[in-house]
């Protein structure tokens, strides 16, 4: 039931480096939702179940389709995010809609033709479970589509269960909350870029703030992970997406990912995406280099075989976590703006999108500090902590 994927998976390992480097930092007593059966198995015992999952929906080397299958849970299709079925695809790259040739279940890509499950996609369910593993960023989208799932389940009738898994980056909230005007697929509620919850307590907190059509009307249930806390470190057992490799990554993608919203390459087409920032223009100014070229998760990288220059954040996640300190950094972004030959083509339109507000790009322009800039995102701050915290399933810091 599944082998191909199990051999997708291998490739997967064989083709990413491992996700971490020092385990010791991490705690290995955490175990996810999905690896406990006997919580979710008998509520599905006898219903149409749809899953929400892609290749880290996995129980140690066992998928969650596997399992469920194997224990005559009737899966009548399943639902996979952008990056697809086996989280293969680059970023941005819409899906396409499949039959998984192992089990001939339809897969239904909500990051292709549509996002959002339609009421056809949904007539012949009752339940729709979710188990999907994101880093706790706004603009990874995995929370999109979780939103989007709760959202059609609300408006149809339908029972919606989330497999809670933990958050690498849980263990601090920061960065600027999403301003209304600036709602999209990268970011639709007003959270800041690093909000600090589980995929359970994020849906907990949009169904009970009702930031969704027919919130108030979900029949929701979040099954707990066992022995999480926010303040743990998480080691990530699979890559959840192709360019987010290592768990040094993982800790700086939150601070280096607005860089996609301008012309510096974060390293997509080499060995450490995510891990350093650079572009050709910076030549002169940084003595640090790397060349991206063409490959599987990076078809056409920025600068494709082209030398950039600029700043290796870290090598591993411990020289990561010191650099970054728990906080949204803007050290690096401010560092390149300064330096690029070009300022007025710095920011693209999508920067805004990204960053949730127009102020950070007009506050970098006019020369303002980090201190100064973070100054004006502490109230709201504060205002979402006050709303998480009524959500909160674990430990907080």
């Amino acid at each position: 039931m599944w082998p191909h994927f199990t051999k997708y998976l291998f490739v997967l390992f064989l083709l990413l480096p491992s996700i971490g480097y020092a385990a010791s930092i991490f705690d290995t007593t955490i175990v996810p939702a999905d690896a406990k059966p006997d919580a979710y198995l008998p509520l599905l015992k006898g219903k149409k179940v749809a899953l929400v999952i892609n290749q880290t929906s996995v129980i140690g080397n066992v998928s969650l389709l596997d399992l469920m299958l194997k224990n005559n849970i009737h899966i009548v299709e399943i639902f996979v995010p952008e990056h697809g079925f086996r989280g293969k695809e680059d970023a941005g790259v819409k899906v396409d809609n499949i039959i998984d040739s192992a089990t001939n279940i339809p897969v239904i890509s909500l990051y292709g033709s549509h996002k959002k499950p339609t009421e056809k996609d949904i007539a012949d369910v009752d339940i729709v479970v979710y188990d999907l593993q994101d880093v706790g960023l706004r603009f990874y989208t995995y929370i999109s589509t979780l939103e989007y799932c709760m959202e059609a389940c609300a408006e149809q009738g339908r029972q919606f269960i989330v497999l809670d898994r933990p958050n690498p980056n849980g263990f601090y909230v920061d960065g600027p909350v999403l301003e209304k005007e600036n709602r999209s697929f990268v970011g639709m509620q007003p959270i800041p870029v690093v909000y600090g919850m589980t995929a359970g307590e994020y849906a907990a907190m949009i169904k009970g703030e009702q930031w969704f059509h027919k919130a108030d009307s979900l029949d929701l249930t979040v099954i707990k992970c066992y022995n999480y806390a926010h303040p743990k470190k998480y080691r990530l057992p699979v890559a959840p997406s192709p360019n987010l490799r290592t768990m040094a990554a993982v800790y700086a993608y939150p601070s280096l990912c607005l860089f996609e919203g301008t012309p510096v390459s974060v390293g997509r087409g080499t060995l450490l995406p995510f891990q350093q920032f650079g572009c050709p223009g910076f030549q002169g100014k940084f003595t640090y280099s790397f060349t991206p070229h063409s490959g599987a998760g990076a078809k056409s990288p920025p600068y494709d075989n082209k030398q950039c220059f600029g700043t290796l954040i870290g090598n591993d996640e411990n020289e990561v976590l010191r650099e970054i300190n728990n906080k949204f950094c803007l050290k690096w972004l401010i560092e390149a703006y300064n330096a690029y030959p070009d300022k007025e083509k710095f920011f693209t339109p999508f920067f805004v999108k990204l960053s949730g507000t127009s102020k950070l790009k007009t506050q970098i322009i006019n020369g303002d500090s980090e201190s100064h800039i973070r100054d004006g995102w502490k109230d709201d701050i504060s205002a979402f902590k006050k709303i998480r915290k009524k959500y909160l399933l674990y430990p907080d810091f």
